[in-house]
């Protein structure tokens, strides 16, 4: 499946483009809210299961509607667990690290920080989890997901349309890296996706990707790296990365990658 072979459905803020394996879709919600948010509807016979939550209130509202005609049979949170009040009697599906992630770890943190920067508008709760998961396959709605385990929640892989969902990739922007160490982490699973040669590769703050989109984003980590071998400090790193890159987007991304490499 090519990354831009879709149809495109517009709502009063976000979009919705479609994505038809036959079979089964893939509906990848642009939720064009402050953080760039993606959520993605998997489709088969009328079943749905979503990936990742809305997370402000009128994104829950447009895509509640949205999904009126659809029988939803669950909700993977993995990294984004606030925006509870988005279909809360839908069966919500994690593993252990991802609620203590969302709970009381780094996601939280997000999640208080969103609090204080966009206020009533950003549906701070946290999704209650009915459903903890372990690795490997889970069905929901007659579709299967294998469930990978990181170090914050889990990555998915969705056999019937050779995709993989991560938290984020972006090939034309910046993301948060928390230090080489990371980033080699980064790039060790971006060549899995290659060796694993899967169609589209999903992310939370991004449209669906491709192997060429990870190849652009291995080369941007690994010279990320050796801008902050050759940096004194965080100015000059983000100075020399933004002289490098300087179309890319996600500059808040950016900010908090100097933080890690310049603690």
């Amino acid at each position: 499946m090519n990354k831009n072979t879709f149809t495109t459905v517009k709502l009063a803020k976000g979009e919705m483009n479609i994505y038809d394996f036959g079979d089964i879709k893939l509906h990848a919600y642009k939720t064009n809210d402050f953080i760039n948010n993606e959520v993605f509807i998997v489709e088969k016979k009328g079943r749905a299961v979503l990936i990742e939550s809305p997370c402000f209130f009128d994104n829950n509202k447009e895509l509640a509607e949205y999904l009126n005609d659809a029988e939803v049979e669950g909700m993977l949170i993995a990294y984004h667990g606030a925006g509870a009040t988005f279909l809360p009697e839908v069966p919500k599906y994690a593993t252990q690290n991802a609620v203590d992630y969302s709970a009381n770890g780094g996601g939280k943190a997000l999640i208080d920080n969103f609090t204080n920067t966009f206020g009533e508008i950003f549906d701070s709760s946290i999704h209650e989890i009915t459903n903890v998961i372990r690795e490997g396959k889970v069905t929901i709605g007659g579709i299967d997901f294998i469930i990978k385990k990181t170090l914050e929640a889990f990555d998915i892989v969705i056999p019937e349309i050779n995709a993989v969902y991560t938290h984020m990739l972006g090939h034309d922007c910046h993301s948060i890296v928390a230090g080489a160490g990371h980033a080699d982490g980064i790039i060790a699973e971006l060549r899995s996706y290659i060796e694993n040669g899967y169609d589209l590769i999903l992310t939370s703050h991004y449209t669906p990707e491709d192997l060429k989109d990870a190849e652009t984003k291995i080369r941007y980590l690994e010279n990320l790296k050796k801008i902050a071998t050759n940096s004194t400090d965080a100015d000059s790193f983000k100075a020399e990365v933004q002289k490098q890159y300087p179309a890319y987007s996600g500059q808040n991304y950016l900010d908090m990658t100097a933080g890690f490499f310049f603690a």
